[in-house]
This record gives C-alpha cells, structure tokens and sequence, in this order.
C-alpha cells in the first residue's frame, strides 16, 4: 500500500510560480502528477520513474518540472509562467510497475490539492 498527501496549491496570477508538494508512505517504482479540470478528463502532467527518467505533458514542457527526493520520499512538481488553463485539481500518483503518463497505469492516488491561476 502506497499512502499519498499532497500540498502547496493555492491561487496565483497568471506569470506565476508554485511548487506542489506529495509525501509518500510505501515504496512506488514511479510517480507522477495528473490535473483535473471541471468538465473535463484528467490528464497526465509529468511523471518520474525509479532512475529518474522524466516525461511531460504537452502543455506543461518548458514550463513544469518534476523532481523526487528519495531520502525523504517526496515528490515535487516546480510551475512556472502558470497560465489560466493550468487553473485544476492536481492528483500525486503512484505505482510498483510500469508507469507511462496516463491515468489507468496508476494505482495509487492523493486526495489532490487545488490550483487557481487568474488572468
């Protein structure tokens, strides 16, 4: 079992910067962070794996980055230039197996942590 809790969501103005924050209970070979907007599918954001490899959504390249701390089992996500569409509910994921960047690989999940950006 693989325990998730998020933090560091909030509201920014467009331009900005925040850095969520996902401390892990358990081991996980990969993790990673997918968003949610109202009415919409949740989509993968960025993912890490175990030898700490990176993939990136779209939508968030250059802007986004990821990063784990293995001594402390916390995984990172730095936002940068945050746009309005960046504004979702942003889910920390885990898995033991193989881990692409889409939802259904994922067994593990946060509560998720609310981020706002205004125009």
């Amino acid at each position: 079992q693989v325990q998730l809790v998020e933090s560091g969501g909030g509201s920014v103005q467009a331009g900005g910067s925040l850095r969520l924050s996902c401390a892990a209970s358990g081991y996980a070979s990969c993790m990673g962070w997918f968003r949610q907007a109202p009415g919409k599918e949740r989509e993968g954001v960025a993912q890490i794996d175990r030898d700490g490899s990176t993939t990136y959504g779209d939508s968030v390249k250059g802007r986004f980055t990821i990063s784990k701390d293995n001594a402390k089992n916390t995984l990172y996500l730095q936002m940068n230039s945050l746009k309005s569409e960046d504004t979702a509910m942003y889910y920390c994921a885990a898995d033991r197996g193989w881990c692409p960047l889409r939802p259904s690989a994922y067994n593990y999940w946060g509560q998720g942590t609310q981020v706002t950006v205004s125009s």
